[in-house]
């Protein structure tokens, strides 16, 4: 699916509030028409890492989305899950789901009203990437984790250097406990689209 008007404005968006109107018509189809029909699946490795890396609730699914994060960790039998979106017609379908305690609607980059330290896991898929949330919001994170606590966060590879995630990262080593980092595709290896072979870069860091 080469010419997706949608995911072409996915990946072109400049402000928060673009976000919001591309996700709001969006909502209800993304999971057909971009999900199933690109064979996305970031949010499985996410999810994947999470357990791996003996990840435990309380989680906050950062740009939930339709919720599709936090039902690979339910199916972990990871929780509770707590999503935050931009959006709230996304929220509406994460809700759906019947797999998230809270539903948060609000922008990481204004701040987040959650109490510091109240996390003990964090994910995110897909969210952290040029146009829509950028490295200045991994302070946010940070700030609302419990000590020890641990993040998996995808970041688009392509735009890790340039959009400044890798210097805002290595700043920020003082307050992390330990950093890792693992590749991953993006789509299946069946996808067959401008995007297709993309790959995520999967920040795996736990708070000092």
């Amino acid at each position: 699916m080469s010419d997706d008007p949608s995911l072409s404005k996915a990946y072109d968006l400049k402000t928060p509030e673009d976000s919001v109107r591309l996700y709001r018509d969006w909502a209800e189809s993304y999971e057909d028409d971009f999900v199933a029909e690109n064979g996305y699946e970031l949010h499985a490795h996410v999810a994947r890492i999470f357990q791996a890396q003996g990840g435990r609730g309380p989680v906050l699914d950062i740009g939930a989305g339709t919720g599709i994060c936090g039902a690979a960790l339910a199916q972990a039998d990871i929780g509770p899950i707590d999503a935050m979106d931009i959006s709230a017609e996304m929220l509406a379908q994460a809700k759906t789901k019947g797999v998230y305690g809270a539903l948060i609607e609000a922008d990481i980059l204004a701040g987040l009203p959650i109490d510091t330290g109240h996390y003990t896991g964090v994910v995110s898929s897909g969210t952290f990437t040029h146009g829509h949330v950028g490295p200045e919001a991994l302070h946010e994170v940070l700030r609302i984790m419990s000590p020890g606590g641990l993040a998996v966060l995808s970041v688009n590879a392509k735009h890790f250097e340039a959009e400044g995630f890798g210097a805002t990262f290595e700043a920020m080593s003082p307050q992390l406990r330990r950093l890792d980092f693992e590749e991953v595709r993006i789509y299946a290896e069946t996808a067959q689209f401008d995007h297709a072979d993309d790959l995520g870069r999967i920040a795996i860091f736990e708070k000092a």
